[in-house]
């Protein structure tokens, strides 16, 4: 395709291409020379034209198919506007000359009709300059039209409508010719044509004057009769044409004209409207043609002409435009309510609901679209006015005359019409309104509420059904308003229960009041259920007292039940039991009773019976819907009885019908109908016994021939059971198009279509838009076909059970195919796609690939045989739906049989619905058949795009089933779209797409356009965005609501990847288009983009879906762009959007201090934006905008959050920051807080929040010291000022509050005076929460008023909170910010400035606050009970919550309970937990539990325990010991709260007494902390835990150690205190689990060490975890706890508390924890040494036994190790350290230390043994002597003590002389070298030969030594003197030398 891409034909390439491709190649080339010639320059397209005009002309008369020939013409146009136009007059002449032409050829026809294709487009682009062939021309085509088939027809009038537009004025002459011509096609038999002659004489319009003026009669007669038989695109297309006329008639746009061409002047509303009423009143036949029976009105005007004209309303009234309407809306209404009370269009049931219909959709369709809010409430004057004076008149009638003839059944008939029409487009309207609808309600010149509740007392039901509904929707709308409602009509249906009309009116009332409560989240008071249980119990009683008005006591009776039980289960519970008795009561106790009343009574008795029972049918229906789970076992074995009775009954009402006639044949329906809706609803085991008689009223009620005749429309039946991808087969009237509310009109039976009379009870439903039940014969056929289908199977089962044959799916096969087989046949293409649906389902449930061939190959036979268009369309759907419920088939060969049959049915031209039918089914086997189709894919796409090149336009069904065949195969090919190999394929879909956006059909160019999304999701790169986004938006505000869903759809893909790019390419839209066709649309998007335009259709958008997918493609496009460049953009947008209102922002009172500059901040319209009057949805939809900008600037630029850097940057680069757009977004957060609509008001609120959040700690550069938010104060106060005015909603309020205590405690304001306005309001709050609920709950259910209070009182807390906070921050500012209540040693109150002076604010009112707070808090604790302990919730309710309520104010209290504790907590630290007595005397508020609490004016000379006593023992009063866990484990509550409650509420010393008085409680409490921390992980939140436990502990040590001292006082004992004769263990001597505190600690610090260091339990032995920083903390806290539990322990406890210590590997925590436990006085107690010894020895053995499971390469385990021996050696004592072998394995780690080859080992061992060297003799000797050698040898000593002993040493001549202790020390020290320098000669012989003198001194002293011994020897025997001489005495064993 690329040879294609070139300004000339490549015609050798062309050439080489077979057929089909040659036109694809054609194609191709084309659509790039229609881009190609705009772009190129105009020399060269001179140089090239005659050679291009050869070509094209070639293409000519080449028989070119429909998209070839429009390509064609418009490039042949384009070819001579831009470059010679000079020859263009002889292309004229050829064009005409083949026109003229006789060829009757087959490929004669396609040229003709490119000629004349080629001379509409030449007119319409040169224009004026092919004038003078003009009248030549078009003769030339009105001409050929006359012989001409419909294609020639069709392109014929598109021709001339081109000419008209190319020539304007110029044409004038020819105009009546053309409208001639057209007057004739306008209704030719094939509409397609119609719709062609609608579009031409749309634009001869434009400059023909004559067709609304003097022609302006006879041309709506025309459309009149082209509106019979006409199908949708005809009526969309003629009902523009003719409204178009009508409104131009109206307003002329050429006011000089009018008079000269026409003769007549401008027509008045009344004539255009008569000319309408006209139409739809006769149709197309005028007063001379009609009928006799016309004339007569025995004979109705078809439903499509009044469809039609009533699609022609609207047009008028938007051609006309919203001011137009806004102006003339009174006469306009008038007018059309002349329409909805004619009798002509009444005369039948059927022909009144179709006509209420039509008024009622040109009432929704331009009031609501074309209306601002403030017009629209106009408009609802308006139509109360219609409203009040057709009651008015009314009531005259009837108070006027006789009984007899006071008022006609005509005139009843004809303003019941009136009035159902106004007061449903009247509840439209508020609905929509929202709460803006205020004013109307107070507005005392309309009456408002009067005027509606009046029309209830109308004798027509549907009035009074019409004013519930009315109600219902103000109720809605305005939830305050439901409750005085209820009780105004509820006062008024028992005052007046004696008239029939005031029962059946004020019961419907109340009943759709009450129903409207399940769309209001306000709800109503509980008690209202009661007062309308007790009122529908006195209607049903009262019933049969009057027999005028049993019948509508007896509705209106059970109507109010079923209104109740839509309430839910949390009211219908209450009332059950009598619920159940009333449905007892008013069937027969047993069958044989119901058998006896079949003989009582007469047909009047039995129509309040069987009213009476349908409507308790109708109840029970109800139950299951909205109660299902209050449905249970119990409940339906009691109403077994009543169910038996009802389906019993059913076969008693032909013997009714026969005694009563007609009398009760509307009843039984009725009844009928009721019970087969129940059933449907029900288990079927319920009514099991009763099968068969269900199952034979079901066939007679389906097939008996007195039923026959209830006539009942397809479009009931049928759609629900074809499969929706196949309803589109039928045609347009079954999309969901913007006419569906009328069109569906048309497939409606003859009874009449839906309408609320028809059934009261739909008054109950869910749904917000207007129900519409079917008349009772129509609902009753299509509840009997619901529950035949939900009974059959199981009626199946129950006889393959209890019957020895075999009644199976093979017994039901023949029969069901049978039938289906002949319904695949029929004529009505729903009953076709219903049996091919069918026929696959039956496939998929027999399951047999038998039965599965068998059925495909009839069908393949079929579609052989079959001649009919309808049978072989029928069997080759099934062969799709086979596909659907098969898995594929899973056989090649099968697909190929299959594909074979589809493709040649696809391309019989012949039979447009055979081919549409069969290119539907290729569609699906394509979809399903998954992989198995690659191979068929290359043939498929030549199949689909030579027929797109080659079917007529005329059949559009043709090409969108063309188009499903491109959307599957694009899927089937997926991302192989992407690779070149496929590159073909891709240009085929391309082309396939191209052609399809060019057909003038909307749902096929909506097909083009999901084509090419798909194919955009799979290959991104070849979808041209500058291309496919203009073409997008250019049908945004298409009339087609498939259109625009596509068009959406498509965008909200394509933002989420290219949102710059699709951004960009949205504004070239408005450059391309005429100026003529830009729109208001194109004119937005200029100014502000697309976003922009997609705000607009939003607004006037009322499709959920289609506003869901505008919303998500605003989003995804705004989180795109919003921080790359665009952020002022989206927030200008935003702002736009907010301040396009016509509705002024609410006005504060005028009574109110002029002192808060609030007069200065109104909002007010700002009519300079490019938005006018959007609705609140679409507002609030901003202020959600400006949220996720706010959120996404949060995770982006640090800059959109300081403005000092970002007022810097900005200097630097071109970047915007959010910081800079402060103002503004105050400016939108203010005006959304001010408006009217209340769902506004609260996104405001919430955007307020979100900017104090983010923006209040920024600083001011400009000022330092203040923030960037001060300057705003004013603009928050009053936007805060009215959600707290009496009238403001309680949702409101409460959020309101939320904003107040954020706003005070972000510290924006420092002045007190400019604090004081935003406390002002929550001290107003504080006091409407004092009076009660009794005073405001009244409007709304209770759980409003425990929401609103809960506000109330969590935003008093928190601002208690800061406010403490900022007080210590002044007393301590060098302290960080700490809310621990420990840290606060001080009354808060004493401060005086700063922070203080908030603090001052809120002591005024804090003994009334912390009373609602400690109630609050016992409120909470009672609902965290677990569910077994409900039975045990005070049986009225708690102090802010009834106990009807409980279950709505869960999340209420769950959300609000830890800032109130929080601030309780506080609140008790400052009052030292003391109560004291000045609690002011108006609190209104139930007692709390605080009362208890003692008087601070006792006695100062208390005991602790007296003092603690009088103190308020806060949480044992207030939650109970079982209450803890659930309220810390059973709430999902931040960790952060958890964290601050855990630190504030055991801090102080008088808390910690109580808990430890109360053991139980501080026991649960451990309980908690225990389960606190295995369920959370937060590092902080364990710490907290610890610190609360160690405070525990210590409070428990004081208490130990007071009753020590009570004991030492009173026995007079001093050394008492030393002896722990108290605490736990004392009687049992071990500690009891769940009772014991000790024993919870040492769990509690087990848990943390376990799973900080899970190698200490034996499960884990062989996991090892390294510790973080915040680990070892953990555990040092752990440590520390448990080595204080021994001082709380008895001595006979004591070993059981110290057992859990010793096992810490932490070194500090764990050295310290062990001293104080080895120092423990309970080894020196008497009762508890000998265990205590034991314990310890026990603990050093497993201590020392840790060497040999140690990891060897720690070191630091090895010290700690070694550290922890020698404290057992200093502190344990000899009995524990010196036994054995405890001491042998001390004595062997040291020495092992001592030889360790690391220094930090050795080192520290030494200094250990310098320690135990230093310990007690009994434990120190024993470890001297053994260690002391080995110590002086590693530490070397001798080179150190042999000098020193050698210095000792004396000479000869001084030893003689020296006294006796220095020659001793000589004799000593020459002793000891004597010995030492054998054992170390090596450092002896090193010593001498390094010190001389040393030797000398050494040689001497053993000299003389042996000297003085020799002397003594000789001297005791001489005899061996000479012998002594001869030899030494002492033989030296060492060499010195």
């Amino acid at each position: 395709m690329e040879r294609a891409h070139s300004l000339l034909l490549n015609e050798e390439a062309c050439s080489q291409l077979g057929e089909h491709q040659r036109s694809e190649f054609i194609l191709e080339w084309l659509t790039h020379l229609k881009k190609l010639l705009p772009a190129t320059d105009r020399a060269h397209i001179k140089q090239n034209q005659r050679r291009l005009v050869d070509q094209l002309s070639g293409v000519l008369i080449g028989s070119p198919g429909p998209p070839t020939r429009w390509l064609l013409a418009h490039c042949l146009a384009l070819l001579f506007r831009l470059g010679d136009p000079i020859p263009s007059s002889l292309m004229v002449e050829r064009c005409s000359d083949i026109i003229r032409s006789k060829d009757d050829s087959p490929s004669g026809l396609p040229t003709r009709l490119a000629a004349v294709a080629c001379l509409g487009a030449l007119y319409e682009q040169l224009g004026r300059m092919l004038a003078g062939s003009f009248k030549d021309t078009l003769a030339n085509l009105l001409k050929a039209m006359k012989s001409a088939e419909s294609q020639g027809r069709y392109e014929i009038m598109l021709s001339v409508e081109k000419i008209l537009r190319g020539l304007g004025a110029s044409a004038v002459p020819c105009h009546r010719d053309i409208y001639k011509a057209a007057r004739a096609c306008l209704t030719d038999r094939s509409m397609a044509v119609r719709c062609a002659a609608a579009k031409c004489l749309l634009e001869l319009q434009r400059e023909a004057a004559f067709l609304w003026t003097s022609e302006l009669e006879n041309v709506a007669t025309l459309c009149f009769r082209a509106f019979e038989g006409s199908n949708y695109n005809v009526r969309v297309s003629v009902a523009k044409l003719l409204g178009t006329l009508l409104a131009a008639a109206v307003e002329p746009r050429q006011p000089a004209a009018a008079p000269k061409q026409g003769g007549r002047g401008p027509s008045s509303l009344e004539e255009v409207m008569d000319l309408l009423l006209g139409g739809f009143l006769r149709g197309g036949a005028g007063f001379l043609r009609a009928s006799g029976d016309m004339l007569k009105g025995t004979r109705s005007v078809s439903k499509d002409v009044r469809i039609g004209v009533t699609q022609a309303y609207v047009v008028f009234v938007s051609t006309l435009g919203g001011s137009w309407l806004e102006v003339n809306f009174p006469a306009f209404l008038s007018l059309l309510m002349e329409l909805a009370s004619h009798c002509r269009a009444t005369q039948t049931p059927g022909d009144a609901v179709v006509t209420r219909r039509c008024v009622s959709f040109i009432l929704r369709s331009t009031l609501g679209s074309l209306l601002g809010e403030k017009a629209q409430t106009n408009a609802a004057k308006q139509l109360c006015f219609a409203v009040a004076s057709q009651k008015q008149a009314i009531d005259a009638a009837l108070a006027d005359g006789n009984v007899e003839n006071r008022v006609s059944s005509a005139d009843i008939s004809a303003s019941q019409h009136i009035l159902t029409c106004c007061l449903l487009e009247l509840g439209e309207l508020v609905q929509g309104l929202g709460s803006t609808a205020a004013p109307l309600l107070t507005d005392s010149s309309t009456a408002f509420l009067d005027t509606i509740i009046a029309v209830l007392l109308h004798p027509a039901p549907s009035a009074q059904l019409a004013a519930s509904w009315c109600l219902r929707c103000i109720a809605m709308a305005m939830p305050s308003h439901c409750s005085l409602l209820l009780d105004r009509c509820a006062e008024r249906l028992v005052a007046l229960k004696s008239s029939p009309e005031a029962v059946a009116g004020y019961g419907a009332a109340v009943t759709a009041l009450v129903a409207a409560v399940q769309h209001c989240s306000l709800g109503i008071p509980h008690t209202k259920g009661q007062e309308v249980l007790d009122l529908a119990e006195d209607l049903l009683r009262s019933a049969s007292q009057n027999s005028r008005i049993s019948l509508q006591r007896t509705q209106a009776g059970w109507l109010l039940i079923s209104a109740l039980i839509t309430l839910g289960p949390a009211v219908v519970e209450h009332h059950l039991s009598r619920l159940v008795l009333l449905w007892r009561c008013v069937f027969p106790a047993s069958l044989r009773e119901q058998e006896s009343e079949l003989r009582r009574g007469d047909y009047f008795t039995w129509q309040v019976t069987l009213e009476g029972r349908a409507g308790a049918l109708s109840a029970m229906k109800n139950l299951l819907l909205h109660c299902r789970e209050l449905f249970t076992d119990d409940i339906t074995s009691r109403l077994l009885t009543p169910l038996a009775c009802a389906v019993a009954l059913l076969t008693k009402l032909p013997s009714l019908i026969r005694s009563y006639s007609s009398s009760v044949r509307g009843w039984s329906i009725v009844y009928r109908l009721k019970v087969y809706e129940l059933l449907a609803l029900l288990p079927p085991h319920t009514y099991q016994e009763s099968f068969g008689l269900v199952m034979n009223q079901l066939v007679s009620d389906l097939s008996a021939q007195d039923n026959l005749n209830q006539p009942c429309s397809e479009l009931t039946l049928l759609p629900p059971l074809c499969h929706c991808d196949d309803l589109p087969l039928v045609g347009p009237a079954l999309h969901d198009t913007d006419h569906r509310y009328i069109e569906e009109q048309l497939h409606g039976s003859s009874v009449g279509g839906g309408s609320l009379d028809n059934n009261p009870f739909s008054l109950c439903v869910r749904s917000g838009e207007v129900p519409a039940p079917l008349p009772p014969p129509v609902a009753l056929t299509s509840a009997a076909v619901h529950l035949f289908g939900a009974v059959f199977p199981h009626i199946i089962s129950a006889q393959r059970l209890t019957s020895t044959g075999s009644l199976g799916p093979e017994d039901i096969r023949s029969p069901a195919l049978s039938l289906l087989s002949g319904a695949l046949e029929s004529v009505s293409p729903l009953l076709r796609c219903m049996a091919a649906e069918g026929l696959a389902r039956l496939v998929q449930v027999v399951g047999d690939p038998g039965f599965t061939v068998s059925v495909s190959l009839l069908c393949f036979d079929r579609l052989k045989t079959a001649r009919d268009a309808a049978s072989r369309s029928g069997y080759a759907l099934a062969l799709g739906a086979l596909y659907r419920y098969s898995g594929g088939m899973g056989s090649p060969q099968h697909l190929s049989t299959c594909l074979g049959v589809l493709f040649t049915l696809s391309q019989d031209s012949t039979s447009p619905e055979v081919q549409t039918w069969s290119l539907h089914s290729l569609s699906l086997v394509v979809d399903l058949s998954s992989g198995l189709y690659r191979a068929h894919g290359e043939p498929s796409f030549a199949l689909v795009l030579r027929l797109l090149l080659s079917a007529p336009p005329t059949h559009p069904e043709v090409h969108y089933s063309l188009g499903r065949c491109l959307h599957a195969l694009i899927t089937c090919l997926g991302p192989d779209l992407q690779s070149a190999a496929v590159s073909s394929l891709r240009s085929s879909c391309l082309v396939g797409c191209g052609v399809m956006q060019a057909s003038p059909d909307c749902l096929v160019q909506a097909r083009a356009i999901s084509c090419l999304q798909q194919l955009h999701m799979f290959s991104p790169p070849h979808v041209n965005l500058a291309n496919l986004v203009p073409a997008l938006c250019a049908h945004l505000c298409s009339s087609y609501l498939c259109l625009r869903r596509a068009v959406v759809a498509c965008l909200r893909q394509l933002v989420q990847r290219e949102a710059l790019e699709v951004s960009e390419h949205a504004v070239t839209l408005v450059k391309e288009l005429p100026r003529r066709d830009n729109t208001q649309l194109d004119v937005t998007i200029k100014e502000v983009g697309l976003e922009g335009a997609l705000f607009t259709l939003l607004d006037r958008e009322s499709d959920s879906g289609l506003r869901k997918d505008i919303q998500e493609t605003l989003v995804h496009m705004m989180m795109s762009s919003a921080t790359s460049g665009k952020l002022g953009h989206w927030l200008k947008l935003c702002k736009n959007v907010l301040s396009a209102t016509t509705v002024e922002a609410s006005q504060e009172d005028e009574d109110l201090s002029r002192d808060d500059d609030s007069s200065a901040f109104k909002a007010r319209s700002e009519s300079c934006g490019p938005f006018t009057a959007l609705r609140w949805a679409t507002r609030r939809f901003a202020m959600e905008c400006v949220c996720r900008i706010i959120a996404q600037c949060e995770t982006s630029d640090a800059a959109h959050f300081d403005m000092a850097l970002a007022q810097e940057r900005r200097l630097q680069e071109s970047t915007d920051f959010l910081v800079l757009h402060l103002g503004d977004l105050v400016r939108m957060a203010f005006m959304a807080a001010t408006d009217h609509s209340d769902q506004l008001r609260l996104a405001g609120l919430q955007t307020l929040l979100v900017i104090i959040k983010q923006f209040s700690s920024i600083p001011e550069p400009e000022f330092p010291g203040h923030v960037i938010l001060e300057q705003y104060q004013a603009n928050v106060g009053a936007a805060l000022r009215p959600a707290f005015t009496a009238d403001a909603p309680p949702d409101v309020t409460a959020k309101a509050c939320q904003v107040c205590s954020a706003w005070i405690a972000s510290g924006v304001v420092s002045d007190l005076r400019d604090l004081r306005r935003v406390h002002q309001l929550l001290a107003s709050s504080l006091v409407k929460v004092q009076t009660g609920r009794d005073t405001y709950s009244q409007l709304y259910n209770e759980a409003t008023a425990t929401m609103e209070t809960l506000a109330v009182l969590k935003a008093w807390a928190e601002v208690y909170i800061i406010a403490v906070q900022r007080s210590r921050d002044k007393q301590s500012p060098g302290r960080s910010a700490d809310l621990s209540v420990s840290s606060l040693t001080n009354d808060m109150s004493e401060s005086e400035s700063g922070g203080a002076g908030l603090l001052k604010l809120v002591q005024s009112d804090l003994s009334t606050l912390s009373r609602l707070w400690l109630a609050a808090l016992q409120d909470y604790s009672l609902l965290t009970l677990p569910q077994e302990y409900t039975s045990q919730l005070p049986a009225t309710g708690g102090s802010f919550y009834t106990a009807e309520t409980v279950n709505q104010a869960r999340v209420h209290y769950s959300s609000s309970w830890a800032p109130i504790l929080h601030a309780t907590s506080l609140w008790l630290h400052s009052t030292g937990f003391v109560i004291s007595d000045d609690t002011p005397a108006n609190l209104s508020r139930p007692a709390t539990p605080t009362s208890m609490g003692q008087s601070s004016s006792v006695s100062r000379h208390k005991s602790p325990e007296d003092v603690n006593s009088d103190r308020l023992p806060p949480f044992s009063l207030t939650l109970g010991p079982s209450d803890w866990t659930e309220v810390f484990l059973l709430i999902n509550v931040t960790t952060l709260k958890i964290e601050l409650i855990l630190r504030i509420n055991f801090a102080v010393s008088c808390m910690q007494t109580v808990f430890v008085s109360f053991q139980a409680l501080s026991v649960e409490l451990l309980s908690v902390l225990h389960r606190l921390l295995v369920t959370r992980e937060s590092a902080s939140v364990h710490l907290a835990v610890l610190d609360l436990l160690q405070q525990i502990v210590m409070a428990a040590q004081e208490h130990v150690r007071e009753k020590r001292r009570s004991a030492e006082v009173d026995d007079g004992a001093a050394e008492k205190e030393t002896l722990p004769e108290f605490g736990e263990g004392r009687d049992t001597g071990g500690l009891i689990p769940g009772r014991s505190l000790v024993f919870g600690a040492l769990e509690l610090c087990l848990c943390v060490l376990v799973r900080k260091l899970p190698q200490l339990s034996p499960k884990l032995a062989g996991t090892i975890r390294s510790l973080t920083d915040g680990d070892c903390r953990l555990v040092a806290s752990a440590l520390c706890v448990l080595s204080e539990l021994p001082s709380i322990c008895s001595p006979e406890g004591a070993p059981a508390a110290a057992g859990g210590v010793g096992l810490g590997a932490v070194v500090q925590a764990a050295l310290q924890a062990l001293k104080s436990v080895l120092m423990s006085p309970m080894s020196r107690q008497e009762k508890s040494r000998g265990a205590w010894n034991q314990l310890l020895r026990s603990a050093l053995y497993t201590l020392l036994g840790l060497w040999d499971t140690g990891d060897s390469d720690c070191v630091v385990d090895q010290i700690s190790l070694l550290t922890a021996v020698t404290v057992f050696l200093l502190s344990a004592g000899p009995e524990v350290c010196t036994t054995e072998p405890v001491h042998m394995l001390c004595l062997q780690r040291f020495t092992a230390s001592m030889d360790s080859k690391d220094p930090l080992v050795v080192s520290r061992c030494f200094q250990l043994l310098a320690s135990v060297f230093q310990a007690q003799p009994a434990v120190a000797v024993p470890y001297i002597r053994a260690l002391g050698p080995p110590l002086v040898r590693f530490l070397k000593l001798m080179a150190v003590f042999l000098p020193l002993l050698i210095s000792f040493l004396l000479d000869e001549n001084a030893l003689s002389s020296a006294p006796t202790a220095s020659r001793s020390l000589h004799e000593a020290a020459l002793k000891d070298l004597m010995r030492l320098g054998p054992q170390h000669s090596v450092v002896f012989r090193s010593l001498v030969a390094s010190s001389p003198h040393l030797k000398c001194r050494l040689e001497a002293a053993i000299r003389g030594n042996q000297e003085s011994l020799n002397a003594k020897a000789s001297s005791a025997n001489p005899s061996t003197r000479s012998a002594a001489k001869s030899s030494p005495s002492i033989t030296l064993k060492t060499n010195f030398l």
